[in-house]
């Protein structure tokens, strides 16, 4: 089916298919109600997904839809869902070059649907994240990551930890509220590390001013190995391609090189968490690129856990590999 149109019949069974996807989520439970709603093919919706955070829900196009079209989807969502408001994010192959240049366009400040929610609390296993449904693509918190950051919470004991690419800080929050006394968040952002912080105030945590750090993580990784910092577990949560003036970073072809640069800042027997969600970059081949660097670095290792998206909101087609890969290893 096209994804919508005007006809009567393809709203129907657009409808029925958005029930059916609600249906399916039925094993969320209330501690949780951020989570993904729609999620594309997996959901015989291809080219949509819907994330939900409270009662509001952010819609994500990677189609082009005339504005016709685009109403009438708004519509039918509004009318099967019942949100109190609907964001719009038009999310481009190149999004991180549009983004810069459409902005407006590609995710406007107002809802497409509904009142006006500029920000709100929401739960992910009874830890509260602050969201923002109208500011920029991203809203505050990758819902994909779910099941890691419950794995993390239960399983990092007290060791201190390095976030690496921490964006609002998820994993940073999830160590701290596991007990670890100290975690260190590095982001390029200094916005999203301040919206981390009132992440931590809102799980009623005390952010350390110290633990939240501005800048190129290639360069601060260098700044911490001078210094001799050394930590008991490393989160490497990079995006699929980055450019910074210290480096350029791709997924695919530098995700060895990322490994051997930062593995020296982890401590012996300590745990790294190795996370990718770029689709064109296979299992098989993360776990390669993870192996190389640790081999150029000089140190084994011991896969403790493989993690990756829940199926019970992140759903894809059979003959698919689902593109979040997470690797947890303890390091020699």
């Amino acid at each position: 089916m096209s994804l919508i149109s005007s006809a009567t019949r393809e709203a129907e069974l657009l409808s029925q298919r958005l029930l059916e996807a609600q249906r399916n989520r039925a094993g969320i439970d209330s501690s949780t109600t951020a989570f993904r709603v729609v999620n594309g093919a997996g959901d015989n919706l291809e080219g949509l997904t819907i994330d939900a955070f409270e009662d509001v829900l952010v819609a994500s196009l990677y189609v082009d839809l005339s504005q016709a079209q685009e109403n009438a989807l708004l519509e039918v969502i509004a009318q099967t869902l019942e949100p109190r408001s609907i964001y719009l994010k038009r999310r481009p192959r190149e999004a991180r070059v549009a983004a810069t240049t459409e902005r407006d366009f590609l995710a406007p400040d107002a809802p497409a649907w509904g009142e006006q929610v500029d920000s709100l609390v929401a739960l992910e296993n009874g830890v509260r994240y602050l969201i923002q449904p109208g500011g920029d693509l991203s809203v505050g918190l990758f819902l994909d990551m779910r099941d890691t950051r419950h794995w993390l919470r239960f399983n990092n004991s007290n060791r201190t930890v390095l976030n690496c690419f921490a964006y609002t800080c998820g994993f940073g929050v999830t160590a701290t509220l596991a007990g670890s006394d100290r975690a260190v968040n590095l982001d390029l952002s200094k916005r999203v590390l301040e919206w981390g912080a009132d992440n931590y105030r809102q799980n009623k945590l005390i952010p350390k001013q110290f633990d939240f750090i501005s800048g190129d993580v290639f360069d601060w990784v260098t700044r911490l190995k001078r210094r001799g910092d050394t930590f008991g577990t490393l989160i490497l949560d990079p995006p699929s391609f980055a450019t910074s003036k210290f480096a350029r970073f791709s997924a695919v072809s530098n995700y060895d090189e990322l490994i051997e640069n930062v593995i020296p800042l982890l401590e012996p027997d300590g745990l790294l968490l190795a996370c990718c969600n770029h689709h064109k970059l296979e299992r098989r081949f993360f776990m390669a690129a993870i192996k190389r660097g640790l081999e150029r670095a000089g140190r084994g290792y011991n896969l403790i856990a493989s993690l990756g998206q829940s199926p019970i909101d992140f759903p894809v087609p059979d003959a698919l590999e689902p593109p979040l890969k997470v690797f947890a290893l303890e390091i020699a």
